[in-house]
């Protein structure tokens, strides 16, 4: 390879081309120092790089065998399970896994060992020792010899047990604020200014329409607004984030007749 020097054109320095080739001093695996030197193709290399990534992997890895029972995994798998990993190896994954979420996984598996997909991902839950549940999500991956027949899996485990319990929390906290709403009279309606999407509640849109009207988007909304009281109605002002909050009264045509309506908006700002 030759580079330019300088201005001028002519003047040039030769350097032998690159090759994939390093030092082993450079890499220590485990403690122990590499001889000299080695490709990043060399078997020996690449087995210790797997080693390496797999036994120091932040997260749990396993081998499975072709019948699913693990023929090994990282202390960040056993730490999952609760176990020592000598009691891990040789046993079925159903053996851990929830009752509930066998039959799922078993499915997926039995699939990529037809030919059917070359592996996937699932959100299950183990069980540890003492019946407590941690909540993980694993890619598993066919991992296939030269002739392309799967001879083992290779699994990528992720505790989500946090993730979980914050899901459920923000979920019982938005059906206790369905309730309070709901309990409101003549209920409510919320509009993500992000999409655009507005939807009234069904308390709202059976005062509207009546007992089987179903939730009223925000041009069926509006047009039942009286035509006089559009100015009140208008939502520009807190899509616009110029106001955090207003008091709205206007007129809204109802299966009851036309009704004066009190509607207190808030602007809901994220973080």
């Amino acid at each position: 390879m030759q580079l330019p020097l300088g201005d001028k054109g002519d003047r040039h320095l030769d350097y032998p081309p690159l090759k994939h080739t390093y030092r082993r001093e450079a890499l220590v695996f485990g403690g122990k120092m590499v001889a000299e030197p080695y490709t990043a193709d060399d078997p020996e290399t690449r087995l210790a790089l797997f080693d390496f990534a797999f036994e120091n992997a932040p997260i749990g890895i396993a081998l499975v065998d072709l019948e699913g029972r693990i023929i090994r995994g990282n202390a960040a798998f056993a730490k999952l399970l609760s176990l020592p990993l000598e009691k891990v190896l040789g046993t079925h994954f159903r053996d851990f896994t929830h009752p509930e979420d066998i039959e799922a996984d078993l499915i997926l598996f039995k699939q990529v060992l037809q030919g059917r997909r070359d592996g996937y991902t699932i959100e299950k839950r183990y069980l540890r020792p003492f019946g407590e549940i941690v909540h993980v999500l694993i890619h598993v991956a066919a991992m296939r010899d030269a002739a392309g027949k799967v001879v083992r899996f290779i699994s990528q485990i992720e505790d989500i047990t946090r993730h979980k319990e914050h899901e459920r929390q923000l979920a019982e906290r938005a059906a206790q604020l369905e309730l309070a709403l709901e309990a409101v009279r003549g209920g409510f309606w919320q509009m993500d200014i992000l999409t655009g999407k507005f939807e009234t509640s069904d308390r709202l849109a059976q005062f509207i329409g009546g007992p089987t009207a179903a939730r009223l988007d925000l041009e069926r909304y509006v047009n039942r607004v009286n035509v006089n009281d559009g100015a009140q109605a208008d939502l520009t002002p807190l899509i616009a984030g110029k106001l955090d909050q207003n008091v709205a009264e206007y007129r809204l045509d109802t299966v009851h007749g036309e009704r004066w309506m009190r509607c207190d908006r808030r602007l809901l700002r994220d973080s």
